[in-house]
């Protein structure tokens, strides 16, 4: 298979002109983590779930955090697991089986 020209190569030699500088490598893509691959312990097994919101929210949700004497991951299984009720499904976000 025959290695691909890039854009301005191309336009160097159509002019009748050589490429000024060598062509670099692709740089690797960093890899994602795999399930169980460096991921602590306690993330083994785990998906992200994650939103965008208005960055009064991150601070609220902080505040409570620290009011509370808890994390930000708890108070987010707790509301997912009060979603869950209010909507007839089981609650297993605060639990370590989900």
């Amino acid at each position: 298979m025959a290695k691909k020209t890039s854009l301005s190569t191309a336009l160097h030699e159509a002019s009748g002109k050589k490429a000024v500088a060598p062509e670099l490598p692709a740089a690797e893509p960093t890899p994602v983590p795999t399930e169980g691959s460096d991921l602590p312990p306690s993330r083994r097994g785990k998906k992200v779930i994650a939103g965008y919101f208005d960055p009064a929210v991150s601070k609220q949700l902080r505040q409570l955090a620290l009011e509370h004497d808890t994390t930000v991951q708890a108070l987010l299984a707790e509301a997912l697991d009060l979603l869950f009720i209010d909507r007839g499904a089981m609650p297993i976000a605060g639990s370590d089986k989900g």
